[in-house]
């Protein structure tokens, strides 16, 4: 065997994956920090070597040919898998350097994930952190992240993922002071039918609470506004527009201002959860470990903050 003369270019294969997995050439350059014209130019030597057309390529998209395709499919869980024993080589050693990717929720990353990462970059000098705002489901062992964050409503597809529940958020319905003002007082949840609603994308119903635990649902069949954005349905909610269902750490600051209010203070929304999606593996990374543990002790300190009538009985 003359090794020498061996065209085989692994490293060409594993670029051509990182494409793939992180949807474009651009991506690929930023994630793994090396110029995009460098991961081009494997992508092109590769298909070069294999004598065929891997990816088409437009200014606004790229997709994988079949051949393409089916390359993806066989060695890209063979990267994946070597990625993932060098990520628990390096658990092993103790130490919280690297790349910490995250794909998280704008509502839950904004507001929980955001001022632990950063106080985690204060603390360890060599980590650095990726965090990507999604609304769909992501699949962490599929696109690399060490911790993708999920609201989820039924079971998890996949069994090569490891689900931990890190937070139940406590959510109410908030409204504008100048909007409140043009209607009757709220006393019950079927009265929010005689307003305009903001919803969350999918939302058919907000399920309420009463103090003896009777359950009402208020249906939303027409919402004046639908978003998975909270920042979107918050913003619309202090214009006046309607009525919001957003969690409280969220709007926080808008209600010690007074520009929202709290309405129907004897009953309880459903809360938010918020689930921890990491990829299955032997060892958990270390920075993955000291990330989560920080994040439980968050959790904490913003529940001291809440008063303690909105914390009863909240998950």
């Amino acid at each position: 065997m003359q090794v020498d003369n061996d065209p085989m270019q692994w490293d060409d294969y594993d670029l051509f994956c990182s494409v793939v997995a992180h949807g474009g050439f651009s991506a690929a350059a930023r994630e793994l920090e090396r110029p995009k014209s460098s991961i081009s130019a494997a992508v092109i030597r590769l298909e070069e070597m294999l004598q065929m057309r891997l990816l088409e390529r437009t200014t606004r998209r790229l997709r994988l040919t079949e051949a393409g395709e089916a390359l993806f499919q066989g060695v890209g869980p063979l990267f994946a898998a070597l990625h993932a024993m060098h990520e628990e080589t390096i658990a092993q050693r103790g130490v919280v350097a690297g790349t910490l990717r995250i794909a998280s929720p704008y509502e839950f990353g904004a507001h929980h994930v955001a001022p632990v990462a950063t106080a985690m970059m204060r603390d360890y000098p060599e980590l650095r952190v990726n965090i990507d705002v999604e609304h769909t489901w992501i699949n962490p062992q599929e696109q690399r992240y060490d911790i993708a964050f999920a609201m989820l409503q039924s079971e998890l597809p996949p069994s090569t993922i490891v689900a931990k529940r890190a937070f139940s958020l406590p959510r109410d319905v908030f409204a504008a002071p100048e909007l409140l003002a043009r209607h009757a007082p709220l006393r019950t949840p079927a009265d929010l039918a005689r307003l305009p609603l903001l919803a969350g994308a999918g939302d058919a119903e907000w399920p309420f609470t009463d103090a003896q635990g009777h359950v009402e649902r208020v249906p939303v069949p027409a919402p004046r506004l639908s978003s998975s954005s909270a920042d979107v349905r918050l913003q619309a909610a202090l214009a006046g527009l309607g009525v919001a269902r957003i969690t409280s750490t969220f709007c926080a600051a808008a209600l010690k201002q007074g520009r929202l209010q709290r309405l129907l203070p004897d009953h309880r929304c459903e809360p938010l959860h918020i689930y921890a999606l990491l990829p299955a593996s032997r060892l958990m990374p270390q920075k993955v470990r000291v990330f989560l543990d920080r994040l439980g002790e968050h959790e904490s300190i913003v529940r001291r903050f809440v008063p303690a009538h909105e914390r009863e009985g909240r998950g």
